[in-house]
């Protein structure tokens, strides 16, 4: 489902609206004071956070049993 940020131009609060579909975005109103002008945020991307720390990671060999 496409959650939006938004802001309002008006209250300056920030919210998550629920938009099925792009042409909609355009109804979207400020749930503290109904306000018409708000302004879709950049969303972040949620990734895997990777340590850069300098660990050593050891793989196991494999012992196929030869000598």
């Amino acid at each position: 489902m496409p959650m939006f940020g938004f802001v309002c131009q008006e209250c300056g609060e920030s919210f998550e609206e629920l938009v099925l579909s792009a042409s909609r975005i355009n109804e979207v109103v400020c749930p503290s004071c109904n306000s018409g002008q708000v302004e879709k945020q950049l969303s972040r991307i949620a990734a895997p956070s990777f340590s850069t720390g300098s660990s050593s990671s050891s793989s196991a060999a494999c012992a196929t049993g030869s000598t």
